[in-house]
This record gives structure tokens, C-alpha cells and sequence, in this order.
């Protein structure tokens, strides 16, 4: 799932409720075995990402001082590795990939290699992930003295190669519908929204589309981990990064030395990508709820009721009000829920969407139209926002078989709103485009263990909306000898890099020794926040 931190995708499909950092959501279409044609191509890839990985190996990785425009500050250094566009055309088309280091913090007797990390999505940028250093986070600090840290951007993201599927401007100015139809009208005029905008996808990035895909990111990262001249991969995935780890561990088990996944995409074929964001919608309400109850419990800060179904009265007010006039003339429903679903994506949103939520009652609506308007001035964001959202959509829906029925999509969002309506409607627009996706839609792979897989290590949430809890007990049943560390009582997306030291310590022990507990661990929740 795609982290809302960073960028909300309010967009005028409806509000991005579910991805990550990244984002995530899922197919509903039981994936057939594959065939004969379909093996052909898979070893037919299989052999262009072999010798993709030999020339990287060969050529290693010009490393530079970053660009100034990339933000990135020294000793972070920047480089490129080329791949094929298409992997069963290794000597084709190539593409460049951003990639930026930092070395180890230790001594070089400490070093362990490089830990390669993706933060989510599809379409997060990983190039943040060296900054753990330079800003000294501490949760991190045993484990940088071994590792250099290595971010990247996926294909199609930022600097590598990006795509697009609209104006960035226009795509962030566009007026947002209601995600939540009143009539047959509203639902129809989303479908042409969406229909129009997986068009603009394929008249802006059609060459990129069809090679869009989990499967070849994962061949990326093990070209990427030839260039970097290591002979096994350490991989850090967060959210959809995850699914990507999944994914490069069955392609590539051998090549494995460490893997670490946090926040877990649910693997099986038969979730990615349709059903995966059904779960998300269910999963949502609930940790949704459970803000509520902490907003309740906290009345005296917030004065916005005292029960959990008080503070839905308000929500439900503030709703109406945006709906009948936009807050400031730009905040309506749309844009109201891509700020309030930084809520039950992270505890660490808790107290900002509280605050702006109450002074909204305490007559204050700058604070609301601060927090959740678009920024028509922050091009680069923007041009980021966009891109977000273009890779997103590109890589689920070529991922996998969507259903193409608008009956089925009405039949499962109009029962799922019933009892789930927080995120519902708006999550189905956001992934609306797959219906009608021009470029042939992909067989997921078959995520288990094969020959050579070391043990993995999962962490997750037990109450995390993006990526449900069950995604992480399908994986781990799937990948032999793994071991799950389960966060009871919590539901922030995103848990490695939080203080919680039953399991900081215990992925310290894992990057830095190889070690995994004999058997899986619950932990207590991390610091629940206090305004």
C-alpha cells in the first residue's frame, strides 16, 4: 500500500483509500494454471533477467554526487542501472534506474552488504531510505553500522523511467465527485472517469504499460543487486513492497540472503489485486472505529464527543457540511477523506487529523482547508502525486485479471458500503481503470518457497487497515521456515521503523546475525499516542 504520508491520491476517480507506502488492493478472478505459452515466456524472461544481472555485474554503478534537484544530501551518493524494458527481449529497448547508497555507519570488519529497501505502493519512491542515516534515526542505527542502505525507484517511478496517465496539474486541480453515489447518474459518471483516465494511461505510457508488473520490478531488483556486486540480495519491503519481496523470492529464492517484510500484502492469486482491496475496505472501518474510540477517550482535548458513535455524528456532520458546500470552496467529500485516512493508516496521524478535526467544531476551517486542499503551487509535488497514481493503477492493473462485469463491481461495493462505508466507494473508483485496462492483464505468480529460500522475517500489525493481518499469515505459510512477529493490539501500517523494542530488537538480531526466533512472537502494541 502506498504510504499516505507522503502524498494523499485524492483523485478524480474518488480518494485513494488503500494501497501502500502502498497502496494495495486486489483480483477476483481465480488465476488459471499457467500454460505452455505462458511457461515459454516465463523462462524466456527467466533467461533476459539472467543476462541483464551479468552485464549489471559486469558494469557496476557509476556512483555520483546526488543532483541537487533530488534532495538528497551528502554522503548520499546517485547512479543509474539499466535493464531491459522487456525482459524477453533482454538485448531491446533499455530503461535507467535511480538507485542511491550510503555506506555502512561501522567499521569495514562490521559490514554486511547492502540492504535494499522499497517503501510501497506500487509507485513510492525508495530514495528516501538512505536519509535514515544522515538524520540518525534511531530505531535503524544498529543496523546501519553493517549495511549500506540502498533505495530505488521502481520502473515507471520519479526518476526511472516515469509514466503517466494525465496533466499533473490538471490531474490535481480536477474537482473530486463524492466517492459515495447518490444515484445511478454519480456511478456512471465515475465509470467514464475512470474508462478516460486508463485511455489517458495508454496514449501517455503505452510502450511502458504491458512490461508494468510486480514480476519484472522483482527482476529489476536482482539486476540491481548484480550491480551493486552482491551475490545475494538483502531486502528490506514495506506494504506493496512486500508483495514485491513475495514475489522476487519465488523468482528468485537462491539469490536471497536476508529478507525482511512489513505490513503484508496477502500473496495468494486469488487476492491480487480485486479481493486484496475488498479485505482493505473492512479492514479500514475497524481501525477507523478505533480512532474513533481514542478521539472519545480523549474528549476533554477534543471536545468531539465522548462515545465513539458521538464522534461518528460528527464526522458524519462535517461530511454533509463539505458536501453541500466545499470548506473553504475546495474541500469536499473527496478531498475530506484523502486527509482523514491518514487516521487509520497511522497512529501517528491520530493527533494532527484530531486537532484540525476539532478546531473545524471550534470554528476554525483554515486548519481543514490547510490540511486537506490540494497545493496547486507545489508543481514537483504534484508532478509526484500524479506520477504515484499512474504507477499504482499501471502495476495492479497488469498484474492480474480484473473483473470487467460493472454488475459485479456494483453488487460487491453497494453490499461492502452497507456495513463498510468509510472507504468503500472510494477505493473501488480509485482501482475502476483495471475494469477497462488496455493492455493485456497478467497471471499472478504463484508466491511459495523454492530451493534455496533462507527464512524470512514478517512483521504486522495485528489491526492494520491497508494490509490486513491475514496477508501476513497467508505469506507465511507459503514461505517455509519464515517466521511471523505479530503487533497485538496495534494497526499503524508500517511497523519496523516504530519504537517498539520486543521488535526492533529482534530485527536488529535477524539483519545483523541471520537468527530468527524458533518460533513466531507476539509482541505488545507500541506507545499509543497522547495528545
Amino acid at each position: 500500500m502506498r504510504d499516505k504520508r507522503a502524498t494523499r491520491r485524492a483523485t478524480a476517480l474518488g480518494t485513494a483509500g488503500a494501497l501502500v507506502t502502498a497502496t494495495l488492493i486486489a483480483g477476483a478472478v481465480t488465476a488459471p494454471a499457467a500454460s505452455a505459452d505462458t511457461r515459454h515466456g516465463q523462462d524466456r524472461e527467466a533467461r533476459g533477467a539472467a543476462i541483464a544481472a551479468a552485464k549489471a555485474e559486469k558494469a557496476g554503478i557509476d556512483w555520483q554526487d546526488c543532483p541537487a534537484d533530488w534532495n538528497l544530501e551528502k554522503p548520499i551518493q546517485c547512479g543509474y542501472v539499466t535493464v531491459p524494458l522487456d525482459y524477453a527481449k533482454p538485448y531491446g529497448k533499455q530503461i535507467k534506474l535511480a538507485v542511491d547508497r550510503i555506506g555502512n555507519t561501522g567499521t569495514k570488519e562490521e559490514r554486511l552488504g547492502a540492504l535494499v529497501y522499497n517503501p510501497g505502493g506500487p509507485g513510492g519512491s525508495g530514495l528516501r531510505f538512505p536519509r535514515r542515516v544522515t538524520t540518525k534515526a534511531p530505531v535503524w542505527a544498529n543496523t546501519a553500522k553493517a549495511y549500506d542502505f540502498v533505495g530505488f525507484d521502481p520502473r515507471g517511478v520519479g526518476k526511472s523511467a516515469p509514466i503517466s496517465c494525465a496533466d499533473p496539474q490538471e490531474f490535481v486541480k480536477a474537482p473530486k465527485m463524492d466517492p459515495v453515489p447518490d444515484s445511478e447518474a454519480d456511478k456512471l459518471a465515475q465509470r467514464k472517469l475512470a474508462r478516460e483516465y486508463a485511455e489517458g494511461c495508454y496514449e501517455r505510457s503505452g510502450e511502458m504499460l504491458p512490461h508494468m508488473t510486480t514480476p519484472n520490478t522483482a527482476r529489476d531488483l536482482d539486476v540491481i543487486r548484480a550491480a551493486l556486486g552482491e551475490k545475494k540480495l538483502n531486502f528490506l519491503g514495506v506494504s506493496y513492497g512486500t508483495y514485491l519481496g513475495a514475489v522476487y523470492g519465488t523468482l528468485f529464492p537462491g539469490h536471497v540472503r536476508r529478507m525482511v517484510v512489513d505490513s503484508v500484502v496477502n500473496p495468494s492469486r486469488e487476492k491480487i489485486w480485486y479481493e486484496a482491496n475488498l479485505d482493505q475496505d473492512v479492514a479500514f472501518e475497524g481501525r477507523w472505529k478505533d480512532w474513533q474510540d481514542w478521539v472519545a477517550a480523549n474528549d476533554a482535548v477534543f471536545h468531539l464527543g465522548a462515545t465513539r458513535a458521538e464522534v461518528q455524528v460528527k464526522w458524519l456532520e462535517l461530511r454533509a457540511a463539505a458536501k453541500k458546500s466545499p470548506i473553504g470552496g475546495v474541500v469536499g467529500p473527496a478531498e475530506l477523506l484523502g486527509f482523514f485516512t491518514g487516521a487509520p493508516y497511522y497512529d501517528s496521524s491520530w493527533i494532527p487529523v484530531a486537532t484540525v478535526f476539532s478546531k473545524y467544531f471550534a470554528g476554525d476551517t483554515q486548519a481543514l482547508v490547510d490540511a486537506a486542499a490540494p497545493d496547486m503551487t507545489d508543481t514537483a509535488g504534484n508532478i509526484a502525486s500524479e506520477n504515484g497514481n499512474a504507477v499504482y493503477t499501471a502495476v495492479e492493473c497488469t498484474d492480474a485479471k480484473w473483473p470487467t462485469s460493472w454488475k459485479k463491481w456494483d453488487r460487491d461495493n453497494t453490499r461492502l458500503h452497507q456495513n463498510y462505508p468509510f472507504l468503500t466507494w472510494s477505493n473501488a473508483w480509485m482501482n475502476l481503470p483495471c475494469a477497462t485496462w488496455p493492455v493485456k492483464q497478467q497471471t499472478p505468480v504463484d508466491v511459495k518457497t523454492g530451493k534455496g529460500l533462507p527464512g524470512v522475517l514478517i512483521v504486522q500489525a495485528e489491526h492494520d487497515a491497508a494490509t490486513p493481518y491475514g496477508g501476513a499469515v497467508e505469506l507465511h505459510k507459503r514461505f517455509k521456515g519464515s517466521r511471523l512477529i505479530t503487533e497485538k493490539d496495534a494497526g499503524s501500517h508500517g511497523v519496523t521503523s516504530l519504537v517498539n523494542p520486543c521488535i526492533n530488537q529482534r530485527v536488529d538480531t535477524y539483519l545483523l546475525t541471520g537468527k530468527l526466533d524458533g518460533s513466531d512472537v507476539t509482541c505488545g502494541p507500541h506507545v499509543t499516542p497522547k495528545p
